[in-house]
């Protein structure tokens, strides 16, 4: 089973190398490794560099945009220009953040998990956070979601949901798009993956409403948001964030932004979303 896995990096000399290490150790070595050095101004160039030298199957691939660390559009643009440079000869596309340390039979065991259910459409482990001297789960880890950091998609799953969308939710609408279309979302809390920086660390000011933006192009409504943003605000501790995303969701629906699916896929999602809801209190 051939693994193709891009990784798009932003001033990531801390642990770049580290990524890269836990990968060339693995039981199952991924056919190619893209690193997407997207505008870097400290020694992600020179670390991958050095990587790419001693192992054919690792490639950089040098990419120029905003110093901004916004989530959504800029990571996911910088996936394209990796994924751009590989041919079709995969079997599973994988798109990992530059701040991750995978256990060595990582790839080797979500491969099995991929030929054992031929409707599996993505796949992961658990991040881990590390907390004083201990690895914890981080908490925005849950069993039906896999994080934005390490997503795994089998081919025919990724082609038919459209890819990934470059904007904020982008790794929310791809499980709900994979569900839509029939596809199994598996995840493997026997697989520790040590996250070293928690998500949205660095995330600046100008990508607070996003999320809610993100809620009204994903169709939800404006219950589903309310309901959701509460619950992300209450997760994350921080209860001002519900204050910004729900302005974010009136912006977007002010502004008339773009949808990201079809009224019949959004129609799903809410189905799906009060579904989840419900069941939780039942």
């Amino acid at each position: 089973m051939n693994f193709y896995i891009v990784i798009p990096a932003h001033n990531e000399q801390d642990s770049i190398g580290l990524t890269l290490d836990s990968l060339v150790h693995q039981t199952l070595l991924p056919k190619q490794v893209v690193v997407v050095n997207d505008n870097s101004t400290d020694n992600t160039q020179d670390i991958v560099e050095s990587y790419s030298t001693k192992y054919h199957w690792i490639q950089l691939v040098n990419s120029k945009s905003s110093n901004e660390h916004l989530p959504g559009s800029k990571i996911i643009n910088a996936f394209y220009k990796g994924f751009e440079t590989l041919d079709s000869d995969y079997d599973v596309i994988c798109k990992f953040d530059a701040d991750l340390i995978f256990p060595n039979n990582y790839v080797e065991q979500i491969a099995l998990h991929f030929k054992n259910n031929e409707r599996l459409g993505m796949a992961a482990g658990f991040c881990y956070v590390q907390k004083n001297n201990d690895w914890i789960v981080e908490n925005l880890t849950r069993k039906d979601h896999i994080r934005g950091a390490l997503k795994a998609y089998r081919k025919d799953c990724f082609i038919q949901i459209g890819k990934l969308k470059p904007s904020m939710g982008w790794d929310t609408i791809d499980e709900l798009l994979a569900k839509y279309y029939n596809w199994e979302i598996l995840t493997d809390e026997t697989l520790h993956i040590k996250h070293l920086k928690p998500t949205g660390i660095n995330y600046n000011k100008a990508s607070k409403y996003l999320q809610g933006e993100a809620m009204y192009k994903m169709r939800y409504g404006f219950l589903i948001t309310l309901i959701s943003a509460l619950k992300l605000a209450y997760r994350k501790q921080r209860f001002s964030l519900f204050k910004d995303y729900i302005s974010g969701y009136f912006k977007a629906k002010k502004d008339k932004i773009p949808y990201l699916v079809t009224e019949e896929q959004g129609m799903f999602i809410r189905k799906l979303r009060w579904k989840g809801m419900l069941n939780k209190f039942i």
